[in-house]
């Protein structure tokens, strides 16, 4: 684990997280790379006897840096938008190594990413489909594509990160995909070159995972005797991570069982790892405001901290769980209480851990955990809040990699009239 107590001290690495405190002030994000090169090598481990390729969900964490890296260890990228494909390629990602997924691509954006020679589009509807083809054929250069199904397979999860279901936006219904397979697959301006599927996210069970590949390799079969190539099956990510109680992902009980699946087909296999790559890397640091205890009966008793909601949405969007540790371990719990912990945005649901049983005084700081996914690509500048910079650590070397946001930032594109 790339956090732990040493005298008393919460390290990251070998950094003290005090150090970091002191250097870049709070709230501030932190990351392990450590943690994410050795989860993507062991992730990458497991496919090293197949056609299997990581496809990082950029949209989990965006920085720059973070996708160079990856970038450097081999990972492609799965993008949704044209302002994530600017990004891979400037932290020197290859284009033929990104997918393209989303609902709602643009005509610009289809343009930048056939021009660039994208790996493959993912497709989501019959409308895209046209729209590819029309840009494409107007552009005189062939694009790549895979079909996304939406294979309606339940998963637990909450209902926001579910994406597979027929009541989803995302994905087709097996049928239309093999019709339009059929349709579309002698086109000259599309290489229909396979198919995807994608869940959700925060899954912990292997099992619907195996029901949409078995689901795949069935309708590869009845393109295959069709005369289709299906040359690559995407299976997606969303594997799961524990914030607090939830079973974990076993990965490598899924490509075990998915390569026996797999064991007589000639086929490249795509995966997209978001936050089980980066979310356990990252913690938000903030530092103590106020205390706010009851002063009578049946009311809370409140910390309030300089991180906010701006900066985490993710507890009051999806009610999600992140774990509160005080960087100062104190010798006695004596004077420790049960507190919600509350950031100064003006909104009720401005909080990021409630009822955490904590000893705290004004100044102490806490380090709100598993925040390397889906936090700071989430954060925004409501209230006028500046958001938070972002600190790369690897062994004893800290760098900074985005500074903190200023008010001339904030205001820079904006005019009085």
């Amino acid at each position: 684990m790339p956090y732990s107590y040493k005298d008393g001290i919460l390290h990251v690495d070998e950094v003290p997280l005090e150090d970091i405190a002191s250097r870049f002030g709070t709230p501030v994000f932190v990351y392990s790379w450590s943690d994410i090169k050795t989860i993507y090598e062991r992730m990458q481990s497991r496919l090293q006897d197949a056609r299997g390729q990581i496809y990082y969900a950029v949209k989990a964490n965006s920085n720059l840096s973070v996708i160079h890296r990856l970038a450097e260890l081999g990972a492609g990228f799965d993008i949704v938008s044209g302002g994530e494909l600017e990004r891979v390629l400037m932290a020197g990602g290859a284009p033929e190594k990104t997918l393209f997924s989303g609902v709602g691509k643009t005509q610009a954006e289809i343009s930048l990413a056939i021009k660039l020679g994208i790996k493959a589009f993912s497709v989501e509807s019959e409308s895209e489909l046209q729209r590819i083809q029309s840009v494409a054929k107007n552009l005189a250069i062939r694009a790549n594509l895979v079909l996304r199904v939406n294979p309606d397979i339940p998963i637990e999860s909450h209902p926001y990160i579910t994406t597979g279901l027929k009541e989803n936006k995302f994905g087709m219904p097996l049928k239309q995909v093999e019709r339009l397979y059929q349709e579309f697959g002698s086109d000259p301006w599309l290489n229909i070159c396979g198919l995807s599927s994608h869940l959700g996210s925060q899954i912990s069970s292997v099992e619907p995972y195996l029901i949409a590949l078995e689901n795949l390799l069935q309708l590869k079969a009845r393109l295959s005797s069709k005369g289709f190539a299906v040359e690559m099956l995407d299976l997606g990510g969303g594997f799961g991570i524990t914030y607090s109680e939830e079973t974990p992902f076993e990965f490598g009980s899924f490509i075990e069982r998915a390569f026996k699946l797999l064991k007589d087909e000639d086929i490249e296999i795509g995966i997209e790892p978001g936050r089980s790559l980066v979310a356990e890397s990252g913690t938000l640091l903030t530092r103590v405001e106020y205390l706010k205890p009851a002063v009578e009966k049946d009311y809370k008793n409140f910390v309030v901290v300089d991180a906010a909601m701006n900066d985490l949405i993710r507890p009051p969007l999806y009610s999600a769980y992140h774990q509160i540790d005080p960087v100062v371990q104190q010798a006695s719990q004596d004077e420790a209480r049960e507190w919600d912990v509350v950031g100064p945005v003006c909104e009720t649901g401005d909080f990021l851990g409630k009822g955490r049983r904590l000893c705290l005084e004004e100044g102490s700081l806490l380090a709100i955990r598993d925040a390397g996914a889906y936090a700071f690509t989430m954060s925004s500048n409501y209230n006028s809040r500046m958001r938070c910079p972002e600190v790369l650590v690897e062994g004893n070397q800290i760098s900074l990699i985005r500074e903190r946001e200023s008010f001339q930032d904030l205001v820079q594109n904006e005019r009085i009239v």
